[in-house]
């Protein structure tokens, strides 16, 4: 088992690598190559529409036919190969193609190895956390180091570190452990996956991603606009993931103090006051400061929703639980976010970006809690999920 955990652990450190390379530079390399701004947010949403499709189209088969561990691989190998054509074109339309691709293969990763962690850590799911802390600390690391590289030399450099992160990852995928299906799908299996609760948190999940499309897009943007460099971006994206692990190690504690639900109410809420701090801030210390509430917008939030998932997905549909639950929320609700960002960022301002974020974040957490408190109102013992979080419980 410890071999198992140390299998994931290091897939985690490599995926999100990749993603600290991605994440905060690739739309400025594509502002650097003269893309507009509706261009960048096409870029984004059509990548998001593509995760959308595949990673349930890939989670379906993965359950149906036992080859999660092929599967996840071959997309390895197969995403990573794709990714080496942004070396040697600038041209839009390419990129658009070589995204979409790209996009088909890469898609099931996260998902594939949200369920593979659940898998290995079995009874003791409220450490997760502490596992998914080590992607983290590889994001901390290399926008670091990448922030200052930039200011030395060009933003042209993310297409090659993303693509040598990308080759250790499917590199390592190989020792991803094997996970035999504990129970045969049955046919109302998806009718349970459908149920209420799961589509009421669906859906307001998606509606917090759609709050972090300008963030995840054009924070970075936000921040040149202000005058600030390569090192501040760095140091702003560092800050958050810093926050987020001390948050994902202390996960046990987390969860069982408070209810996944609770967890997901509470992160609503700090949504919309991050969103805000970021619509008027203007000094430095104050966008450092607000950065810290990623602890709980996402470090809390993501935390919370894998496991909630994992909770109302039947045995036989782990891992389309978790591509389901990735495709609604990083994909269609990154794919809105980043269309709506990209249609407003042509004013040539940021700022409104953001207030429309704490709105939809608003909106989202209203429904959440409002749907969870009729529901409680009308029975006396809580359902699943309701109280405090125990190794036992989570396994069942």
């Amino acid at each position: 088992m410890t071999a198992e955990k140390t299998a994931i652990r290091i897939q985690y450190f490599l995926y999100f690598g990749a993603m600290g390379v991605f994440l905060p530079y690739f739309n400025l390399y594509c502002l650097h190559i003269g893309f507009s701004g509706f261009q960048i947010g096409s870029l984004s949403a059509v990548r998001s529409i593509v995760l959308i499709i595949f990673s349930i189209l890939w989670g379906i088969l993965a359950d149906r036919k036992g080859l999660r561990r092929p599967i996840y691989i071959l997309c390895s190998f197969a995403s990573t190969a794709l990714w080496a054509l942004f070396l040697f074109t600038t041209d839009f339309r390419f990129m658009l193609v070589i995204t979409v691709v790209y996009g088909a293969f890469y898609a099931p990763l996260i998902s594939f190895l949200e369920a593979f962690a659940m898998d290995v850590l079995g009874k003791t799911k409220s450490r997760y956390g502490r596992t998914r802390a080590w992607g983290s600390v590889a994001f901390i690391a290399v926008v670091l180091i990448l922030g200052k590289l930039i200011d030395r030399y060009s933003v042209g450099i993310v297409i090659a570190l993303v693509l040598g992160i990308s080759t250790a990852q499917a590199m390592a995928a190989t020792t991803m452990p094997r996970i035999r299906s504990q129970r045969q799908v049955q046919p109302h299996d998806a009718v349970r996956l459908l149920s209420g609760p799961t589509l009421v948190f669906l859906l307001c999940a998606f509606l917090m991603l759609v709050s972090h499309g300008a963030y995840y897009g054009f924070f970075s943007i936000h921040l040149t606009q202000l005058g600030h460099g390569g090192s501040f971006i760095g140091v702003c994206w560092a800050l958050a993931s810093t926050a987020e692990v001390v948050v994902m190690i202390n996960s046990s504690r987390l969860f069982a103090r408070f209810s996944f639900k609770r967890v997901l109410a509470v992160s609503f809420a700090a949504a919309v006051m991050r969103w805000g701090i970021l619509y008027v801030a203007q000094s430095a210390m104050v966008i450092l400061a607000s950065q810290l509430l990623h602890a709980v917008t996402y470090g809390a939030f993501h935390m919370a929703g894998i496991l909630y998932m994992d909770q109302l997905a039947p045995v036989s549909e782990k891992t389309l639980g978790q591509a389901l639950n990735n495709a609604v929320t990083y994909g269609l609700g990154l794919t809105v976010g980043f269309f709506v960002s990209g249609a407003l960022y042509e004013s040539g301002n940021t700022a409104p970006l953001f207030l429309l974020s704490a709105g939809v974040a608003f909106a989202g957490g209203l429904l959440f809690t409002g749907f969870h408190w009729a529901a409680s109102s009308g029975k006396s013992e809580p359902a699943a999920g309701d109280g405090p979080v125990t190794g036992k419980g989570l396994h069942e």
